[in-house]
């Protein structure tokens, strides 16, 4: 079921009316035009019976979008007690499909807050976009996906591939996860306050993990350690982590002089399997 917005008012009235100006401090830039949100929930996939998650609504311009999709219910959490108001004739034209939850996202799991399936679409704010992510990442597979709007260059930390500037940690763990992609870029100019740097739309879909796939805690303390100090060579940047990390690294093919940023995902994976035996 989707939702006729037609009667409300223009954002751009709405945050003049209840003096919502953007805070920094909380990351906060508006994106306002409903073109590019309606296009950002179309390329998220079929939402139809999935209950969608949004984090940061500010005043509503994605979440507009996303009531008017085929999404079971849309379920806002936002930090910023100003917006309740701002949002409270969307969620009385929402018949009933939007929940808004005042909280901080990096304090609340979204597998709480809806049944399955379910899926997380979302401008993230700029500040807390990695560490949610990260979080998410722990329980991937409870979702159908994860559409996010980062920084530009964050989205391409999450894509990178072995042996570039971009390749480390990030994505490491989220190509072991899931299949990964950008699916479009936004300039600067689409949003209300414009930030300094463009951004993009990153999509996850949830990977099959096989039986013996190391555990999350495993791979994540491996992938920090060996980019902890990524222009060193593993068997140095892996001393604090492995007693004797040499012996380990030629186990599965990688050379101990090798650095983390030559080792693709699947040689992570191999050498965290290889560490956990």
């Amino acid at each position: 079921m989707t939702a006729d917005l037609s009667h409300l008012p223009p954002l751009r009235d709405v945050i003049a009316a209840h003096d919502l100006a953007a805070r920094k401090a909380l990351g906060q830039h508006f994106l306002l035009d409903l073109n590019l949100t309606r296009r950002i929930v179309r390329e998220a996939g079929d939402l139809d019976g999935v209950a969608v998650v949004e984090v940061g609504p500010g005043p509503g311009g994605l979440t507009r979008a996303l009531v008017e999709s085929p999404a079971r219910e849309v379920v806002a959490i936002e930090r910023d007690p100003r917006f309740a108001a701002a949002l409270a004739d969307l969620v009385a034209a929402s018949s009933g499909r939007l929940r808004l939850v005042q909280a901080d996202a990096l304090e609340i799991d979204p597998v709480d807050l809806v049944a399955a399936p379910r899926a997380v679409i979302a401008n993230l704010p700029y500040n807390v976009g990695t560490p949610l992510l990260i979080g998410w990442l722990k329980r991937i597979a409870d979702y159908r996906s994860l559409t996010l709007m980062f920084q530009k260059e964050v989205a391409e930390r999450i894509v990178a591939r072995p042996r570039t500037e971009s390749y480390g940690r990030l994505a490491v763990m989220c190509q072991w996860l899931a299949d990964c992609r950008i699916l479009f870029d936004v300039p600067a100019r689409a949003f209300t306050p414009p930030p300094k740097v463009d951004s993009a739309i990153a999509h996850l879909t949830p990977r099959a993990r096989p039986a013996d796939d190391p555990p999350f805690q495993a791979m994540e303390a491996l992938v920090a350690a060996a980019f902890g100090q990524r222009r060193k060579m593993l068997r140095a940047s892996l001393k604090g982590l492995l007693r004797m990390p040499e012996p380990l690294l030629e186990s599965v093919g990688i050379a101990p002089t090798a650095r983390a940023e030559e080792v693709d995902v699947a040689g992570f994976v191999a050498l965290a399997k290889a560490w956990r035996a």
